[in-house]
């Protein structure tokens, strides 16, 4: 029987904790890759607003890239979004989703509120 050394030790899958980040082996929410992700995406400090349909069967959402915001400043941003266009939506891996094709209403309301912000894809 082979002894128990660290390397043999290694969580190869567990449902205790979801989903496991490959880089650090935290659990997803408690990365701390991540999070320095999420800080270096607005390294230009331009808000990117796109519309994006692939994974989701055909129905388009709106994606809001490089906010650089964190916990509940970018949760507080997205419910705004949500209740300017009127729709439902989240916050994935530190880019807010919109429900539906709502670019136009995303991008007046983030240069309302002074963020620097382009439309970006097709």
């Amino acid at each position: 029987m082979p002894s128990s050394t660290a390397s043999s030790t290694r969580l190869v899958y567990s449902t205790d904790a979801g989903r496991v980040c490959p880089d650090c082996r935290q659990p997803v929410l408690q990365c701390a890759c991540k999070q320095r992700a999420e800080v270096s995406l607005s390294a230009d400090g331009i808000v990117r607003v796109s519309r994006e349909t692939k994974g989701r069967a055909g129905k388009g959402v709106t994606l809001v890239k490089g906010l650089g915001l964190e916990g509940d400043a970018l949760t507080t941003l997205a419910k705004a979004l949500k209740a300017t266009c009127g729709t439902g939506g989240t916050v994935k891996d530190g880019v807010v989703e919109v429900q539906g094709d709502h670019c136009d209403k995303v991008l007046a309301y983030l240069l309302a509120k002074g963020w620097k912000a382009k439309r970006a894809g097709g």
